[in-house]
């Protein structure tokens, strides 16, 4: 098949975690060379009209997206699934409704308390919109809240990669207001628009989905580990220990795949918790769920990645090797899902 693997367009100025795409466009079209296929790499832009016109050029019988925002913002990712939408392009990953709804985070929020999905208390966003709408947040069922006085932490509401996460500062609050007031100062160095979460003390894992012929499979649960952190450093998974490679984050949170026997029941509920966010929001081809769980042993979902990073050193494709699945299998799996789900799509048209 012609598949045009696009990713959002980047420059010599761009940040490490903007060029990152790069490497995945690459392994992409390693593998689908492997698969017998014929990539074609495009870059996307915000002159949608040019790139609807190559693609009309190239005409692919499906487009691998790995399009993650458009001039540097992640609040426009859905932008180009919806042209490829209009223009009646299958295309891999998740469509253009879930890829918005999950990388709003409020909006991703909402929707999992919805569905009975343990997710932090919120206040916000700012600037206001229509989510700001309903009565903030108030703490959950966990001891990691009730026993405590809530410590917040504040949040881009769009961008992932961990924008703006470095040194981060907790703020100890019940005032909403204050909380509030303090949204606006924040929001410039979180990509213009933020919001603060209850911080949840305790283990961080993720949890990858991978769609399979009987549906979405759960590759190895990760836990991320601090190692000899300070007492006094907050144990986040921020910019630095993803991106900077000769930093103290970056070296000193190594992945775990090898858990305990005990360990099997928080497992298990992680996984189930995954499965379920693939059904509430419609996802597709590949996803990563990213949790932390308090001393209660209560897991609690901080985000769902519709489309996380498919570098070959990155968390999925180390799932992938710790399941047993090579990068080229699920890049086939992933190819797929989306020449069935558009099949799925077009039957339901035609009845």
């Amino acid at each position: 098949m012609r598949i045009a693997v696009v990713h959002n367009a980047v420059s010599d100025q761009s940040d490490a975690d903007e060029r990152d795409v790069l490497v995945q466009a690459d392994a992409v079209c390693a593998a689908l060379k492997q698969l017998g296929h014929k990539p074609f790499l495009l870059a996307c832009t915000l002159d949608l009209s040019s790139v609807q016109n190559r693609l009309t050029e190239i005409q692919p019988d499906i487009v691998f997206n790995l399009v993650e925002s458009l001039n540097g913002s992640g609040r426009l990712i859905h932008l180009f699934p919806a042209l490829l939408d209009v223009m009646g392009t299958p295309y891999t990953g998740s469509e253009t409704h879930a890829l918005y709804f999950t990388s709003h985070k409020i909006l991703a929020k909402r929707r999992m308390r919805e569905a009975r999905l343990s997710t932090p208390p919120w206040i916000g966003p700012y600037p206001p919109d229509m989510t700001s709408l309903e009565e903030p947040q108030k703490p959950a069922h966990s001891s990691t809240i009730k026993n405590q006085k809530i410590q917040w932490i504040v949040k881009s509401l769009w961008e992932h990669a961990s924008i703006g996460l470095n040194e981060v500062e907790l703020v100890l609050s019940e005032n909403a207001d204050q909380l509030q007031a303090l949204l606006p100062k924040r929001a410039p160095q979180l990509g213009g628009a933020c919001f603060a979460e209850a911080y949840i003390e305790g283990r961080e894992f993720n949890l990858s989905l991978l769609a399979g012929p009987d549906g979405p499979q759960a590759l190895a649960p990760a836990e991320i580990l601090f190692e000899d952190y300070p007492v006094d450093k907050l144990r986040i998974v921020g910019y630095r220990a993803k991106w900077e490679e000769h930093s103290y984050e970056y070296n000193h949170t190594p992945r775990n795949f090898d858990f305990p026997p005990r360990d099997t029941p928080l497992l298990l509920k992680l996984e189930k918790m995954a499965q379920r966010c693939w059904q509430v929001f419609g996802l597709n081809g590949y996803v990563r769920v990213d949790f932390r769980v308090d001393s209660d042993g209560e897991p609690w979902i901080l985000e769902i990645n519709a489309n996380p990073c498919l570098s070959p050193d990155a968390g999925f494709a180390a799932a992938l090797k710790q399941s047993g699945l090579s990068f080229t299998e699920a890049v086939r799996l992933i190819v797929n899902a989306a020449l069935e789900s558009r099949l799925s799509g077009s039957l339901q048209n035609a009845i």
